[in-house]
């Protein structure tokens, strides 16, 4: 018995319309609201930063202030022990703490992703040596590794270029593993689906597979790596300022600096230590939460390797 064709012609359904930025974004908000608080958090930092000059009321390196001041109307976080105010000097040191955060997590995020491309996609003796390397700098603790590195190559003292970039790759350097690893992760799942086997076969060269096919297919994990390590290298800033190590000065202060310089009167005034120390803990737990909350929104399946 042969089949019959239905007659009756198909109805067009009233399509849905498609939902605009705003509302995604609202929606993915209401979804994770601590991610959307610590990305407001985060570009307020980043705002301050910028117009720091504009919002301090003092100059940085001002002494024309009351040695060791509690907090009040005139000085929000006191002064200190050098009579200097410290609320100028949290808004001035947030763009080296943050300006070498950024610039370290885009080094170490260069670097690390060219890694984990090459090993994960050529494999062979490139994902050997590539293995060895991020074994070796993964011998050391980090801030030893920075420290060792900075003694020998960063020879400018103060607030200079050479000594930002110095700072900045050494930071870099310790943070390229962790995105080395995920990015050759993430190329290993990629690097054997049918559409690179397609474009290998209609004869691209391996450098633009790798850049055309490969290298877009991993962009969402490299974001996720790289907003959660912006606090890790913020800290580790801090860490080698609070060292001497950094490149903060009485007109450039930096919160590990403003650490190191108010130690020896934490006790008789506590807001010394506390202000700079709370700023640290904000930025730090700001970008680890947007990290966080990135990689549940971009890349799932980074939480269920972790």
């Amino acid at each position: 018995m042969a089949t019959s064709a239905a007659t009756q012609k198909l109805g067009i359904a009233e399509l849905r319309p498609r939902a605009g930025a705003g509302k995604v974004l609202w929606r993915t908000a209401r979804q994770k609201p601590i991610g959307a608080i610590s990305l407001v958090v985060c570009v307020i930092l980043v705002l301050v930063a910028i117009f720091a000059t504009q919002i301090a009321p003092h100059p940085p390196a001002s002494l024309d202030n009351p040695r060791l001041a509690a907090p009040s109307l005139s000085h929000p976080f006191g002064t200190d022990n050098l009579f200097r105010d410290m609320f100028s000097r949290i808004l001035i040191g947030s763009r080296i703490s943050l300006g070498i955060g950024f610039a370290a997590v885009f080094i170490g995020t260069i670097m690390g992703t060219v890694l984990g491309l090459t090993s994960g996609y050529f494999g062979g003796w490139p994902d050997m040596v590539v293995s060895r390397l991020i074994d070796i700098v993964l011998g050391f603790p980090p801030l030893v590794l920075a420290i060792f590195f900075l003694s020998i190559f960063n020879t400018d003292k103060g607030f200079t270029l050479r000594a930002f970039l110095m700072v900045s790759l050494a930071i870099g350097i310790i943070i390229t593993p962790t995105t080395a690893r995920i990015v050759r992760a993430s190329t290993l799942t990629v690097r054997n689906l049918q559409y690179i086997e397609a474009a290998i076969s209609a004869g691209n060269p391996p450098f633009r597979v790798v850049a055309r096919h490969v290298l877009p297919n991993v962009v969402a994990p490299i974001i996720v790596i790289a907003s959660i390590q912006i606090g890790n290298a913020i800290l580790a800033e801090a860490a080698l300022s609070f060292l001497s190590l950094g490149i903060a000065d009485d007109s450039h202060p930096s919160w590990g600096k403003m650490l190191q310089d108010t130690r020896q009167v934490w006790q008789a005034a506590w807001w010394t230590a506390v202000v700079p120390g709370a700023a640290i803990s904000v930025a730090v737990l700001s970008f680890n939460l947007l990290g966080d909350a990135l990689r549940d929104v971009l890349d799932p399946r980074l939480r269920q390797s972790s």
